[in-house]
C-alpha cells in the first residue's frame, strides 16, 4: 500500500543535522528570532515554558519533544518573570559544547537537548506549508532516544557520520509526525492522514501520480458525495484536490529534474502530462522558470 507520510519524508531529504545540550537554573530566558529552518527538542529532565509566535504557549515536561518545522521567533523560559536575552541564531556560530541559561553553577532546572537541520528538498515551501507550525509529542521515550543518538552522532566525528544523521532524522520526523495524525491538527498532510476517507484519496494520488484524477473519481473512491469529499478534503488538507495534486506532481517533478537522470518528456508524462510542451507551460507558471533552466540550476 502506498505511504503518503513516507513519501513525504523521502521528499523532505533532512542534511547537515546539528544538536548539543542546552540546560538551565534560576531565572532565565531567551528569545530566538526566526530561524526558518527545522529544529527540535526534548526535554530529558525538568521543566521549562516555550512560547512560540502565534501560538499558545505550552510547559514542557521530561519526556516531551517538540519540532518546529520552520521555526518562527519564539521565547524560552523557566516559569519566574524575566526580560529574555535575545538570541540570533543566524548570526551565531556553528555549534560547539552545550549550553548554560541563567545560573551557572549547580544542579538545573532543566536539561533539553536540541538541535536542527536543513531539508534538501525540492519544494521546500509546500511541505513545510502541510505541517503544523508546533508539533508538541508527549510520553514518546523513542523520540528522546532518537535525539540522544543524533547528539552522539554529532558529536564522534565517525566515518558515515552524515548519512547516519539523515537516517536517525527520517525516523525522528516519522515518529513525530506519526503522533500528531490526529483529526485536531491544523489543516495539512497529517490531519488528512487522520480522516480514513480523505487519506483513500491521498494515497491514490501519491501511488499514481501520472493518472487523470478528478474530484469526480476520488470522491467516488473515497465513498462520498462529490461535494462531501471537496469540502472534506479542503477542510483537512488546507488545499482543494486538484491543488494538491498539482502541487505535489510539481513537488515531484522537481525532484526528477534535480537527478538529471529523467529527461523532461518522461518526468512530463510520469507527473500525469500528455506532452513535453503542456508540462513546460504548468511547471513555469507554478515554479517561475522551464524545466530545463530548473534542471540546469539545481542539478
Amino acid at each position: 500500500m502506498v505511504d503518503p507520510l513516507s513519501d513525504f519524508i523521502a521528499l523532505m531529504r533532512p542534511r547537515a543535522v546539528f544538536a548539543k545540550g542546552i540546560s538551565a537554573a534560576g531565572r532565565w530566558g531567551v528569545r530566538y528570532s526566526d530561524f526558518g529552518l527545522p529544529s527540535f527538542c526534548a526535554v530529558m529532565e525538568g521543566s521549562c515554558r516555550l512560547a512560540v509566535d502565534g501560538q499558545k504557549p505550552v510547559t514542557l515536561e521530561a519526556g516531551d519533544f517538540v519540532l518546529l518545522p520552520a521555526t518562527p521567533a519564539f521565547t524560552l523560559s523557566g516559569f519566574e518573570p524575566v526580560t529574555p536575552k535575545r538570541i540570533d541564531p543566524k548570526l551565531m556560530a556553528a555549534p560547539g559544547g552545550d549550553v548554560r541559561h541563567g545560573r551557572s553553577g549547580g544542579r538545573p532546572d532543566v536539561r533539553l537537548l536540541g538541535g536542527h537541520f536543513v531539508l534538501d528538498a525540492p519544494d521546500t515551501a509546500l511541505l513545510i506549508s502541510l505541517l503544523p507550525s508546533l508539533i508538541h509529542v508527549r510520553g514518546e521515550g523513542r523520540l528522546s532516544a532518537l535525539v540522544q543518538m543524533v547528539r552522539e552522532e554529532t558529536g564522534a566525528r565517525r566515518s558515515g557520520r552524515d548519512l547516519v544523521l539523515a537516517r536517525i532524522v527520517e525516523i525522528l520526523l516519522i515518529e513525530a509526525l506519526r503522533a500528531t495524525e490526529t483529526h485536531d491538527a491544523s489543516p495539512g498532510l497529517l490531519r488528512g492522514l487522520a480522516d480514513a476517507r480523505i487519506a483513500a484519496a491521498l494515497r491514490l494520488m501519491h501511488g499514481d501520480p501520472a493518472r487523470g484524477w478528478t474530484v469526480d473519481h476520488l470522491a467516488r473512491k473515497a465513498a462520498l458525495s462529490r461535494s462531501a469529499f471537496f469540502d472534506r478534503f479542503t477542510r483537512a488538507v488546507g488545499l482543494r484536490p486538484m491543488e494538491y495534486l498539482h502541487a505535489w506532481r510539481m513537488a515531484v517533478a522537481k525532484d526528477l529534474l534535480r537527478s538529471r537522470k529523467t529527461g523532461i518528456d518522461e518526468v512530463a508524462r510520469l507527473v500525469g502530462y500528455g506532452s513535453a510542451s503542456t508540462f513546460s507551460t504548468a511547471f513555469s507558471r507554478h515554479v517561475g522558470q522551464p524545466p530545463g533552466r530548473f534542471a540546469r540550476q539545481h542539478a
